[in-house]
């Protein structure tokens, strides 16, 4: 998780939101990202897409995980269930509760942690970027 926690970091660093993603297989990672969303002008660039296309072609996904900052969203989570990864570690889901039923629903197994550093990186920017944050979300009223 704090490879995941140093991720959040860096997307902040570079002006966006903070959170962050990486993929291990057997121990090892294979992949990291960030939210890039802002830096790319890309709406589908969040942590967990980031750190899959930065993984690259795996072919299977077995004795995967990924860890997250904060609970996948349902466009992540669909990611998750599509390449069949069997677990999802979650920093928090306290700011932000994501699509944990969607993937326990189709078998993933999903572990929330509830870690204060990454609730507080998320409060933060909440607080300081809350239209950012909504958009991100997809609750922007137009």
């Amino acid at each position: 998780m704090q490879a995941a926690i140093a991720q959040a970091r860096q997307g902040l660093q570079e002006g966006g939101i903070p959170i962050g993603s990486v993929l291990i297989q057997n121990g090892e990672i294979v992949g990291r990202g960030h939210n890039r969303r802002v830096q790319q002008g890309n709406p589908i660039l969040h942590a967990e897409i980031d750190c899959l296309q930065n993984a690259g072609r795996m072919g299977r996904y077995q004795n995967t995980a990924l860890y997250s900052t904060l609970m996948p969203c349902y466009l992540c989570a669909g990611a998750v269930v599509q390449f069949g990864i069997p677990k999802v570690i979650a920093g928090e889901a306290r700011t932000f509760p994501g699509a944990r039923e969607f993937m326990e629903s189709h078998g993933v197994e999903v572990i929330d942690l509830d870690l204060s550093e990454c609730r507080q990186l998320m409060e933060d920017f909440i607080s300081h970027h809350p239209v950012l944050w909504q958009e991100d979300i997809g609750t922007l009223d137009t």
